[in-house]
Formats: structure tokens, C-alpha cells, sequence
């Protein structure tokens, strides 16, 4: 049997995998990637955020025909169904799947396609679709395997009527009324897709407030958006089992409460991608979500072994396992790209969506600090006007004194573009992470981006 030698063998080949490969690749080091798609891409690509955000994408368009009176010249509102819309995704996934082929071959890294798991510290098996078994040697291994849907155990994901959010993506009709357990950002994203198709949609909240980890005005705007496009919001309740029909769905609430619809779709909680690498075979322990532990380098307990991405949990986000895949293999090669990835700004895609960096009012609050606040509403923004997109608002946290930048919170049209100037402003030093750098720079007229700029005129307004 013949043995492959690499310098790094990586596990997965979504945004961690491919962060961590092409670094090494960069640096000098043979490399391979192993995933169990025949494919690239990992689940990002094909089952989470490149096939939700093309989904919401579509919606989004679909909205601004069926409500702006301009299209009426064109056509009267026009209804479609979920696999219409699923269909622009499927076009979105192709085209990165051959954009992602494309790099790995230009930096000569060897792609196995299989399931791979460890015989010992430094091998990896690889059992190929075929059936046949690769062994791959590796001084050091990147783990980025990432993450699945959490399945309990009392739930049937097999009846055709109850799905996950990477089933989703194969339901063939669009259901008249869908329940959503689970309103973290998986299902609040699928509950703005769906109820914007025209399905009823009750999103059921185990906590008292959408999206906690918000800051609190964001949160309730949100609902409020949700709530005005027929979601109906179920805040502290729990399931107590879910019953399958020939038609359709009961949800059993613990509450006492019983919600029937066409289909349930499961957002609550993810599992790491950890049970068939064979981990017991090198000593490494993961948690009760599949979760495996690593220090500040993204080493995990066997020295010469790495991980990053979801399979290591928080953030589980696309952007933060590129930059933390990127960084283990930083550790390994010793180029000076390590870092300690914590500038994480969150990005939500609801309808509208979310962005946000820094401290919230609540934190600033808890801790004492003497913040004040400075807001732009879009619907006073001449390029939202423009867009048709008043709805939403910029609201810049900073310090009364100081003026120094300490939170950006953002809803609404192009949020997610729209926070990474008051992320970078806040990485700044001296004057120019303050609200000064926003009063004293022309911004073009009209953009969203000059948001600020008004925002940073309200807040100075405020003191005293």
C-alpha cells in the first residue's frame, strides 16, 4: 500500500480547510486536504451560508418587485415557490465550487476526496468513494471539519415532513405554514426567507428576546420587521415532542401548547464533524457537541495536531474560520500571519440585516463606562431613498469624553458592507478612532457609508 508525505495534511475543505491549506501552500509546504464531498467547499458552500445568502438574495428581489408600485408597469405581484428561488443557489454553489477547484490547483494542493480519519498521530486513512484506502503521512494536522445540524435523538429527522437546515435546501414545494424551532441566526435568516415567500411562519424562541447577544434596540427592530411580514414569535417555550403526519406536523410545546403546520424545520444547535476521525485513536477528547478544545495557536492537546472553524465552536462563522484556519497553519509555518482572531464582526442576513462590531449598551452599561450615542435613520439617507430601503438605521456607540469608537450597530439595507468602516476606524490609534474622524472626512454623496458621518453629528450633539 502506498503512503502519500506531506508536510500538513487538513481536514475539510470549507473556509478553515481552505484558509489553513492555502496558507501553508503559500509558506512552502507540501499539502493535502481530505473531504468527504467529492467536491470542494465544505458545508459553507453547499449547505449553509453561500446557499442561504443566494436564497435570501432571491427573496429580497422578489419583495422589491411584489411591494415597489414602479414594477407595476411591468407585471402585476407574482408569486414564487421555494424551488424557484433554490434554484439561483444551485447556480451560486457551482460557480464556487469551480472558483475553489481553480485554487487548490494553482498552488499544487493534492485534494482527496473521502472519508479520513487518524490510524495515529501523523496518518491519516482515507477511505475514497470507491472503496479504496489512501494513507497519508503529516508532520502536523489541520483539523476543519466543521460542523452539522444537532439532531436529538427523540426527534425524527425522517419523516418527510420534518427537516434540518441542510435538508432544507432539498424540500421540492413551498409549504403554507412553516414552524421554525429554534430563532438563533439560522432560523431567524430561514424565517426571513420563508415568510417572504408568503409562508405563515411560527419561529419558536427558547429565550425571552430575539437574538440576545444584540444590541437591544437591534433585537426588537428586528422582531418588529419579522413580526410585520407575518412571523408569529413564540418567546420561552421548549418542545416536548414532535409528531409526524401523513400532512403535515404537531409540535407539542411544553407549555402545553400545540402548533400544527406543513412542515418543521430544526435550527436549534450545530454538532461538530468529529465522530468518524477517530480521535480516540490519538487521545483527543471533544465536548458533548463534538467540539474539540484548542489554546491560542489553535493547537489542540497532541502537539503536532491543529484545529479551527466550527469544529472548535464560538463564533462558527464563515469569516472568522478562514482568518482561524489561516492562523493555525500561521503557527505551524511561523510566517508571521498567526493571530489571535477576536475582530469578529457579526453579520446576520435576515430581511434586512444585521451587522454589528464592539461593545453593546448594555455591556457599556454593565461596566460602567460613560458612552453616549450617535444615530443615522435611513429612511433620512438620500441613497436609501434612492434604493427604496428606508427602512433600518446606524447607530455608533462611543465613549462621552474621549470620543473613542466602542460599538457599531447596524440595521438594514447593505449592514453587513456598512460596518466594516466603523470596524476599521475602531482598530485606529489616537484621534482617529474617535467620532472626530467621522465629522472631519468628506464622504461621496450620496452613499450609505456617509451614515456615519450623520450619525457622528447626532451623537456630538448629545453632550453637554
Amino acid at each position: 500500500m502506498a503512503v502519500y508525505n506531506y508536510d500538513v495534511v487538513v481536514l475539510g475543505s470549507g473556509p478553515a480547510g481552505e484558509g489553513a491549506a492555502m496558507n501553508a501552500a503559500k509558506a512552502g509546504r507540501k499539502v493535502a486536504v481530505v473531504d468527504d464531498r467529492r467536491e470542494v467547499g465544505g458545508n459553507c458552500t453547499h449547505l449553509g451560508t453561500i446557499p442561504s445568502k443566494a436564497l435570501r438574495h432571491s427573496v429580497r428581489q422578489i419583495m422589491q418587485f411584489n411591494t415597489n408600485p414602479m414594477f407595476r408597469q411591468i407585471g402585476e405581484p407574482r408569486w414564487f415557490s421555494f424551488p424557484d428561488v433554490l434554484k439561483s443557489a444551485e447556480r451560486v454553489i457551482a460557480k464556487q465550487v469551480t472558483s475553489r477547484t481553480g485554487y487548490y490547483a494553482r498552488n499544487r494542493i493534492d485534494v482527496f476526496f473521502g472519508t479520513g480519519s487518524f490510524a495515529d498521530e501523523q496518518t491519516i486513512e482515507v477511505v475514497c468513494p470507491n472503496g479504496v484506502v489512501e494513507t497519508l503521512s503529516a508532520k502536523q494536522v489541520i483539523i476543519a471539519t466543521g460542523s452539522r445540524p444537532y439532531r436529538p435523538a427523540d426527534v425524527d429527522f425522517n419523516h418527510p415532513r420534518v427537516y434540518d437546515s441542510d435538508t432544507i435546501l432539498t424540500l421540492s414545494h413551498t409549504p403554507r405554514r412553516l414552524i421554525i424551532y429554534g430563532a438563533g441566526v439560522i432560523g431567524s435568516e430561514y424565517a426571513s426567507i420563508f415568510s417572504g415567500l408568503g409562508v405563515l411562519v411560527d419561529l419558536i424562541d427558547n429565550r425571552d428576546q430575539l437574538l440576545s447577544f444584540l444590541d437591544s434596540e437591534i433585537s426588537d427592530a428586528l422582531s418588529y420587521h419579522l413580526r410585520n411580514n407575518n412571523v408569529l414569535i413564540r418567546h420561552n417555550e421548549e418542545y416536548e415532542r414532535i409528531e409526524g403526519l401523513d400532512n403535515g406536523v404537531i409540535l407539542h410545546l411544553k407549555s402545553g401548547k400545540k402548533i400544527k403546520a406543513d412542515a418543521l424545520l430544526w435550527c436549534n444547535g450545530r454538532t461538530g464533524n468529529t465522530d468518524k476521525l477517530g480521535l480516540e485513536n490519538i487521545g483527543i477528547n471533544v465536548n458533548s457537541r463534538g467540539q474539540v478544545q484548542v489554546d491560542e495557536h489553535y493547537r489542540t492537546e497532541v502537539p503536532n495536531i491543529y484545529a479551527a472553524g466550527d469544529v472548535i465552536g464560538w463564533p462558527s462563522l464563515a469569516s472568522a474560520a478562514a482568518d482561524q484556519g489561516r492562523s493555525a497553519a500561521g503557527s505551524i509555518v511561523d510566517n508571521g500571519s498567526w493571530r489571535i482572531v477576536d475582530d469578529i464582526p457579526t453579520g446576520i442576513y435576515t430581511i434586512p440585516e444585521i451587522s454589528s462590531i464592539g461593545k453593546n449598551e448594555h455591556e457599556l452599561t454593565k461596566a460602567k463606562i460613560p458612552y453616549e450615542v450617535g444615530k443615522a435613520f435611513f429612511k433620512s439617507m438620500a441613497r436609501a431613498q434612492i434604493s427604496h430601503e428606508p427602512v433600518g438605521m446606524l447607530k455608533i456607540l462611543f465613549h462621552r469624553e474621549t470620543l473613542e469608537v466602542l460599538g457599531v450597530h447596524c440595521f438594514g439595507y447593505q449592514a453587513s458592507e456598512i460596518v466594516h468602516i466603523g470596524q476599521a476606524i475602531m482598530n485606529q490609534k489616537g484621534e482617529a478612532n474617535t467620532l472626530k474622524y467621522f465629522v472631519n472626512t468628506t464622504f461621496n454623496y450620496p452613499t450609505m457609508a456617509e451614515a456615519y458621518r450623520v450619525a457622528a453629528f447626532d451623537g456630538l450633539n448629545r453632550l453637554f
